[in-house]
């Protein structure tokens, strides 16, 4: 018998919010409720704050129950009450603000890695450079930040999800790098369609919520572009490093100029410039330039900075027992390649500590 929309909303009573402490259907938290012939129930949930480990918590009660009702499949999008909503349903005062990696206090190194378009490998250069850091014993955290083209979940193989305790959410880790990404909060890869304030909020708590530990650095894959959420992470930070990721084709690196020039605009310090598909290697050793020459050196000399270091197309070992598809060892070419950049960028900020009005 097919499950009926009363049968979600009886199921659905005792899950509380946990910042109102009251029924996500008595403060009218279920906002839409779609149940399809083939079994799957997909529904839009309001809660008081979202992106935290509450919001964690509760997804995986209501997929739980909502399951266990009968449910084949359960697809999940949350927003967030609206003020009105929030004044007569939470007190003022419950609320706690803690800063987190934001506080004033924190002497983690965020490096931002953007592009001024999609398709140039900004993921890959994300995590790879990460896995580098940590290779090289440094403590490093991931924040996927490109929120509707989230992706380094699966680039680096990871199957499970954050675990809460309290009120926190604790990443999950691997390769020695703890992650967390906005992949975490979805179900069955529901698309994401926030608006920009709401991904911003999603983004403060992801800084504010989850317990990192002590950071050296916090690398932050941003979306693509100059949009909102790329704007919302260079007014959160007040200082911040910022590698641009591009190809050698001309056009490619133009547009990556535009996410340097904000990065500037914004007083945040361009680290350098990463120039990703950069050539072929092929077997014999000749090095062919599919995608042109140049873009990443012009680049770097527009921004007045340094050409980090030039990654040429290729493809990690795969591994079957230990899935990864987007990650290079260490001793493949590539690997080497992200370990000579990770060495730099330790090496500037080492100079930087040495010589702070340098």
């Amino acid at each position: 018998m097919l499950l009926q929309e009363q049968d979600i909303i009886e199921v659905l009573k005792p899950i509380q919010d946990p910042d109102v402490k009251k029924s996500i259907v008595e403060i009218g938290g279920v906002r839409e409720i779609n149940i399809k012939d083939d079994g799957s129930v997909s529904l839009k949930i309001a809660l008081a704050q979202t992106g935290t480990g509450g919001q964690m918590k509760v997804q995986q009660d209501i997929v739980a129950v909502v399951k266990e009702a009968g449910a084949e499949s359960v697809g999940l999008r949350f927003e967030q009450l609206s003020q009105e909503e929030m004044d007569q349903h939470i007190d003022p005062g419950q609320q706690k603000e803690d800063a987190g990696l934001l506080d004033e206090n924190n002497d983690v190194n965020f490096i931002a890695v953007a592009s001024g378009k999609g398709g140039v490998g900004k993921s890959t250069v994300s995590v790879n450079l990460a896995v580098a850091l940590a290779r090289e014993g440094k403590n490093v955290g991931i924040i996927d930040a490109d929120i509707y083209g989230f992706s380094v979940p699966d680039m680096m193989g990871i199957e499970t999800r954050p675990t809460v305790k309290g009120d926190k959410i604790y990443p999950v880790e691997r390769y020695g790098v703890k992650v967390i990404s906005m992949g975490f909060f979805v179900e069955d890869n529901a698309p994401v369609i926030w608006r920009g304030p709401m991904l911003g909020k999603m983004l403060t708590n992801f800084f504010k919520e989850v317990e990192w530990g002590d950071l050296d650095y916090l690398i932050l894959d941003l979306p693509p572009g100059t949009g909102d959420v790329a704007l919302d992470v260079h007014s959160m930070l007040p200082e911040s490093d910022e590698i641009i990721v591009t190809t050698p084709h001309a056009t490619a690196a133009f547009v990556a100029a535009r996410a340097g020039a904000m990065a500037i605009k914004s007083n945040h310090r361009v680290l350098g410039v990463i120039e990703n598909m950069a050539y072929y290697e092929s077997q014999s050793g000749e090095k062919e330039y599919v995608f042109g020459q140049g873009g990443g050196e012009r680049l770097s000399e527009e921004l007045k900075t340094e050409l980090l270091g030039q990654v040429p197309l290729g493809q990690p070992t795969i591994d079957d027992d230990d899935f990864a598809p987007s990650v290079y060892e260490r001793e493949h070419p590539i690997g080497k390649i992200y370990e000579n950049i990770a060495s730099r960028v330790i090496e500037q900020k080492e100079q930087r500590i040495k010589s702070p009005f340098e």
